[in-house]
């Protein structure tokens, strides 16, 4: 099987990382690309958000599946493109898509579908900003209706702050606060059938103990130690295949990664938002522990055939991953510095332990950053503690002049507590 996946940043370079250990996977490709996925896929330049260019691609390579990374392509209509060209694409349409492309969209549905969330307003004058700010009081939740990159969201108890978060964005939903950890579920979807896979957290916060702005994410382990057994299996019930069957009875069926972030609130399971892709940095350690096959699943959702797969296979290992990040991330990061040390990670110490790239070019022969976030430097182990020792370990190996990372990824997930 000839696979293309399109995009340029980590969880890009884990989905390519897990189908080269694919015995099915013939061939991999990669438009745009980086640095490090280049060691695993063959790089090709595209726009990823020009579908006709992609369709195009996919066409000329023979490419028998196509994976769409990134959320911005995917509410562009670029799975479209490469379906109306024949090929079978893994992620969702257009329409579909406006599940992570606008949060008011995402209400609504989850209101048909009788999904637990917050209580919201959608707002686009200050009046109904300002109405809303005093209807739930503080902790004041703000949340850019568009696509933001992962921060587009100001949780502040400060009212002038939320205010001017508000007013910039322009359409924002407004909503209660939700108490409780959070949580990552990815699902695998062909429209009907919804296959989830193993919860992981994030660290949402540019600073250790949840300090400093929001950023895309600075870190993320699985398992969750101190989740609910019976977590899974009651999101499941309550929030994906309902979501799913929602979509699919209003004429936009959603098939491709159904993403729930979740709160695990004093009053039970509550979705936070929706993305209609995998995570980042979550995907790196869900799939660093997914034993199955990854090209067959994905290619099964993308032909409507999930029911007719055996029971997913995981690792009983733990994965963390540790995100290394540019100065100044997430404000305007700088690039071009050298990064060094990359080849020293997967030595006998850690052997365990990979870096998966995100913000990376290669300048000749040495590597150099090129983003916000640049590396994902991955660990798995017996267990959370070990898995993010050997995580740490390869982390201190790197060096990136003016590289940020925060010191406490899964520290507390370690002891068997929540974040």
């Amino acid at each position: 099987m000839k696979v293309l996946v399109i995009g340029s940043g980590a969880r890009e370079h884990a989905l390519c990382r897990s189908l080269s250990l694919d015995p099915a996977v013939t061939a991999l490709h990669c438009a745009p690309g980086n640095a490090g996925i280049a060691d695993v896929a063959e790089l090709h330049p595209v726009d990823a958000l020009d579908g006709a260019a992609v369709a195009g691609l996919a066409t000329k390579l023979g490419a028998a599946l196509v994976i769409v990374g990134p959320e911005a392509p995917l509410v562009a209509g670029v799975a479209d493109a490469v379906r109306e060209a024949g090929i079978p694409c893994f992620g969702p349409s257009k329409e579909a898509a406006q599940l992570e492309g606008s949060k008011a969209f995402a209400k609504d549905v989850m209101a048909g579908a009788g999904v637990p969330t917050a209580r919201s307003y959608v707002c686009t004058t200050p009046e109904e900003v300002d109405a809303a700010l005093d209807a739930f009081g503080a902790p004041y939740v703000v949340k850019d209706d568009g696509l933001a990159a992962g921060k587009g969201v100001v949780v502040t108890d400060d009212i002038a702050q939320a205010r001017e978060h508000a007013l910039a964005c322009g359409r924002v939903v407004i909503e209660e606060f939700l108490d409780g950890p959070e949580v990552s579920l990815f699902a695998v979807t062909d429209g009907e059938t919804v296959v989830p896979l193993r919860p992981a957290q994030d660290f949402k916060r540019a600073l250790d103990g949840d300090e400093g702005p929001n950023t895309g994410g600075m870190g993320a382990y699985s398992p969750l130690p101190w989740a609910d057994p019976k977590l899974v299996d009651e999101v499941q019930e309550t929030v994906l295949q309902p979501t799913v069957d929602e979509l699919r009875r209003r004429g936009t069926p959603f098939s491709g990664l159904l993403y729930a972030g979740l709160a695990i609130t004093s009053r039970g399971v509550r979705v936070i938002e929706f993305n209609a892709r995998f995570g980042d940095p979550e995907t790196q350690v869900v799939l660093a522990r997914l034993k199955t096959p990854l090209a067959g699943l994905l290619l099964a959702a993308a032909n409507g055939t999930l029911a007719d797969l055996p029971p997913l296979r995981w690792s009983d290992d733990a994965a963390v991953t540790v995100v290394i990040a540019s100065h100044n991330y997430p404000g305007t990061p700088r690039t071009g510095d050298p990064i060094e040390g990359l080849a020293d990670v997967a030595d006998q110490d850690a052997p365990d332990a990979y870096v998966l790239h995100a913000g990376t070019r290669r300048d000749g022969d040495a590597v150099v950053s090129a983003g916000g976030r640049v590396l994902s430097v991955t660990a798995t182990g017996a267990d959370i503690a070990q898995a993010r020792e050997r995580a740490y370990a390869a982390v201190g190996r790197v060096r990136l002049d003016g590289s940020q990372h925060r010191t406490d990824i899964a520290e507390q997930a370690a002891r068997g507590g929540a974040a």
